[in-house]
């Protein structure tokens, strides 16, 4: 059996981010899964810890596993740290705690990448480097309407860069956010439909579109401090957020939820082609359904 516990559900769209030089976060994540009977082997992958990269300096990271029997940590394929740990005792609680302090800033400004235009976008270099962002996923298939969506954007921007902050706004006029309303398996398509979600929901459609126009695209999720106005040393309660990339000769991010560029508030934990490249925790085990799934993540600016 397979448990996948999730909590990209993201917060609520806020105005506007604080500006500053840099922040200091501390982000505690927890995920407790409870079952109704004893589960005697279980085998699990977790990507909770933000990454070190330009304009994020990870301070301290701490991950706390109970019932523990060690851990085995790695970097996967698309750069995300992993956690990946086995528990062979019964068990009828699992509990994953990370704690996390980071630093986040502006990039020194260095000199301009230029933006590709469209023919140079085509080339054939392109495609080969960048074909695993090009490729539709289950999540990020489009149907026929939203093909003709893509194709209508495309023709209306004259650079790949403007097709992007297009499509970005066009899904931010289009769905409602509304949390609960859709979840982990909800695709692109169903999300269109339905007309409202969650910040997975508008990253994944983002990032469809973005692909069906053949713009490289991905899927990138980490944190987001909900409250710009929250004093330092006030801890709030968040929850995990996802937004957008995409490569035009550069990677241009961007959160269709908010309709801004990630700012200071944004931790980046991973990144793939869609959610099921870096959900929180994912993992298999022998035993009953779980029947509670509990997650909370608590944000502090300390700095």
């Amino acid at each position: 059996m397979t448990v996948s516990a999730h909590d990209a559900a993201g917060p609520a769209p806020q105005p506007a981010y604080w500006t500053g030089d840099v922040w200091r976060l501390q982000i505690v994540h927890r995920t407790a899964l409870t079952y109704p009977d004893t589960v005697t082997t279980s085998y699990n992958e977790v990507r909770m810890q933000p990454a070190e990269e330009a304009g994020q300096s990870v301070l301290s990271s701490r991950l706390e596993i109970d019932p523990f029997e060690g851990v085995l940590p790695y970097v996967d394929h698309w750069g995300t740290r992993v956690a990946a740990f086995d528990v062979h005792r019964p068990h009828r609680h699992l509990t994953v705690t990370a704690t996390s302090t980071v630093e986040t800033f502006d990039i020194p400004s260095r000199d301009p990448v230029p933006h590709l235009d469209w023919d140079a976008l085509a080339g054939a270099d392109v495609s080969d480097t960048q074909e695993e962002f090009l490729s539709p996923t289950p999540l990020t298939e489009l149907d026929d309407e939203l093909l003709g969506v893509a194709q209508q954007l495309r023709e209306s921007s004259a650079t790949p860069a403007a097709a992007g902050r297009a499509v970005c706004d066009l899904i931010r006029r289009r769905l409602t956010y509304e949390q609960g309303a859709t979840g982990v398996h909800t695709s692109a398509v169903e999300a269109w439909h339905e007309r409202r979600g969650v910040c997975q929901d508008f990253s994944h459609l983002a990032v469809a579109l973005l692909r069906a126009v053949r713009i490289p695209a991905r899927y990138v999720s980490g944190y987001l401090h909900p409250q710009p106005d929250a004093e330092i040393g006030r801890t709030v309660v968040g929850e995990s957020h996802s937004w957008v990339e995409w490569w035009d000769g550069a990677w241009t991010a961007f959160d269709p939820t908010n309709g801004a560029p990630p700012g200071h508030a944004h931790v980046v934990v991973g990144r793939g082609r869609d959610y099921r490249d870096v959900p929180p925790v994912k993992g298999v085990y022998a035993g009953p359904a779980a029947t509670g799934n509990e997650v909370t993540v608590r944000v502090t600016r300390v700095r």
